[in-house]
This record gives C-alpha cells, structure tokens and sequence, in this order.
C-alpha cells in the first residue's frame, strides 16, 4: 500500500510539474537553472515564507498590544461604554442556538416565558449582540498594522521598481522569458508580501468579520495562488507590478478608518476621496487596461497559448471582479461624503446598535397605561400600534 501511494504521489508532481502546463512550447524548467552566476526564481524558495508568515503574526501581536494602543491614545480613540445583557438562561439560549435577531412572534413568546415586556426582550437581544461585536481599539489595531505594512510594502516596492524599465514599458515584462535573472530586491519583495498574505489568511477567523468576509478569502487565495504560481513560472516583473498596484491604494483605506475610528471626520472623508480616486486609477484602469492587458494580450504575439497563461490570467479575471465589487462598496461609501451626511463609514463594517433604555421605558409605561384603560385605535388594541425602532 505504501508503494502504491508513493508511486501515485510521484505520478501527480511528475503530471502537476510537466513543463508543457507551465511553459510555452520549447521552453522549461531547464531554462531557468541557475547558471554562468545568474540566478533565478525557484518553486523551494516560497518554503521561507512560511516562517516570514509566522514573523508576522508574532510581530502583529506585539505592534497591536504596544505601538497600536499608544497610537489609539495619541489620536484620541474613545471606546463607547456597552451596558451588558443581564443575565437570561431563557433568552441565552435562544440567542445562541436559535437567533440573535428573534421575529416578533418569537419576541411575544419569550416575552411571556420570561416575563419581560417585548422591549424589553428586544433591548436584551440589542445589548447581546453589541457584545458580541469588535470594540473600536480592536478595529483600530487591525488597521494600523495592516497601514503600516501597506505603507512601507508600497514605499519598498517603489524603491525596488523606480528604476527598472518594465515600470515604464510593458513589453519589457517579457523580454528574455524565461530567463530573467531575480534580483535580490525582487526576491525580498515577493517573500515579504506572500509571507503577510498568508499570515492575514492565517489569522482570519480572529479579525474583525466584514460582511465581504468570503470575498476577502477569496481574494487572499488568489492572491496567494497568484504570487506563489507567477514566482515559479519566473513572472516575476509581471508579479512586482501587480503587487505595487495593489499597495498604492490599501494603506489609504486603512488611514482612513484609523480617522473614522478616531472621530477626525473631515480628515477621514478627506483621505477616503482620496482612496477612491486611486483606487479607480489603479485598480479599474491601470490593472486591466495596462497590466492585463501586458499578461494577456501581448504573450500571445510571442508564444503560443499554454495552460499557464490562462491559469494566471484567470487568477488576475478573479481579482479584478472582486476590484469592481469592491469599487461599488466604495461608491456607495462615496455618496455619503456628499454635503449633509457627517462621516464616511466601512459599507463592510457591522454598525452598533443604539440603547435606547429611556425611550424605550416611557413607550413601555405609555403602551401599559393604555392598556389599563382600555382603549382602541383604528378597531386594534394600542399594542398593535407600537412600530420597532429603527436599529
């Protein structure tokens, strides 16, 4: 059996590396041996960036319990007192093995199990959910370490391509394929990157849950997968632009909600139009209409098509959708710049619910002295005409 399963395996990376998958015809992996001093991209290279993942969540840690909060302080991050959930075994229950948003038959059955008044057990299930949601240090954390990577991400891979002619003219990503020589910066940057996205893929079930969360797995994966695949098959000058055009915009985004967290409102409507504006440039024009365009159009003048040009062309169509699902998000964040709206808020974020114990009371005393007395409305009791508040 132990043969068996070691033949199988060897019969997979034999079909998984054959040359004619990755490379055009009369082209492989021979081309890209090192020799004569060069040296070149090598799939044994991405093992480094398990441990560079592993450097990142540590030092994550440790920038979120030390840098982060001095941040938060200095920029004045005021975190909202939340009134708890007293303690209900009944309504427990119910809010975590059946719904945290009851229907209102539900509410009048829990309403009479309980006790309670029905705003009541609505309150009970507000101020229950609130506590389940993150606090604004929490998301203020995860954004400056993510704007702080992105920054210097972006300013490194600036550096690094400044001076390289494939910056400036898109057929020089593929003049020499396969054989370009890595540069040490290049290999850094790449290490670097896939190392962070890995660890952000890693530490994804503990972040602040958006509701684009399975658009951000996916996007993670792709990415991933992008880096990982355009490293071995030599892409690389292809792969640094992609990457830089990714950087330019996301640290932008992750200022802004370090603002928007702060309450500096204008500073962060200011920032976010901003991040809007080179988004769009990026990532809807530059993305498609110059790079896309460089690894999709412009290789089939010189090689025939092979299946990896269309494994990571594919990888680039994925990437772009979710940039145009992401443009509208940000759009719809966009409107509410407009005069007469106070701040730009994260369309992905889950809002805090308000607790409003006080209104809530005089509606409850309101709705039992009616009751007392007696009277109808439009032919219904007054129970009947009590409208849930907008949460």
């Amino acid at each position: 059996m132990g043969e068996e399963q070691s033949e199988m395996l060897s019969q997979l990376s034999e079909w998984f590396w054959n040359e004619r998958l990755w490379f055009p015809v009369g082209l492989g992996w021979a081309d890209i041996q090192d020799r004569d001093g060069h040296t070149y991209a090598k799939g044994s290279d991405l093992w480094v960036t398990l441990p560079i993942a592993l450097a990142f969540l540590i030092v994550r840690q440790i920038f979120e319990r030390t840098v982060a909060p001095w941040l938060a302080s200095l920029m004045g991050v005021k975190e909202k007192v939340r009134v708890r959930a007293e303690s209900n075994p009944a309504l427990e229950s119910h809010f975590c093995t059946a719904s945290k948003h009851p229907a209102q038959s539900v509410v009048e059955s829990l309403s009479k199990q309980t006790g309670y008044s029905e705003l009541q057990v609505q309150r009970w299930f507000r101020r229950r959910r609130n506590q389940e949601r993150p606090n604004q240090l929490k998301k203020f954390r995860e954004a400056s370490w993510r704007f702080m990577f992105y920054l210097l991400a972006f300013i490194a891979g600036l550096g690094a391509l400044i001076d390289k002619p494939w910056l400036y003219k898109m057929e020089e990503v593929w003049k020499g394929f396969p054989t370009l020589t890595l540069l040490p910066s290049q290999y850094w940057y790449y290490m670097i990157e896939l190392g962070f996205y890995m660890s952000l893929l890693f530490s994804v079930a503990s972040d602040v849950k958006r509701k684009d969360f399975k658009e951000q797995i996916v996007h993670h994966v792709a990415t991933i997968l992008l880096i990982s695949f355009s490293w071995c098959v030599n892409y690389i000058r292809a792969g640094t632009l992609i990457m830089l055009v990714h950087d330019s915009s996301d640290y932008l985004l992750e200022s802004a909600k370090m603002f928007n967290y702060a309450g500096w409102r204008k500073t962060c409507n200011y920032i976010f139009i901003l991040f809007a504006a080179v988004f769009f440039v990026t990532r809807l024009v530059i993305l498609p209409f110059w790079i896309m365009h460089c690894t999709w159009v412009y290789p089939v003048t010189i090689y025939p098509p092979f299946f990896g040009y269309y494994f990571f062309n594919g990888l680039m169509f994925v990437l772009q959708c979710l940039h145009i699902f992401w443009f509208v998000l940000i759009l719809r964040m966009a409107i509410k710049f407009l005069p007469g709206n106070r701040i730009v808020e994260d369309e992905r974020s889950d809002r805090e619910e308000t607790d409003d114990s006080e209104e809530e009371d005089a509606q409850e005393k309101e709705r039992h002295a009616k009751t007392k007395n007696g009277p109808l409305q439009n032919g219904h009791s007054p129970s009947n005409n009590n409208h849930r508040k907008m949460e």
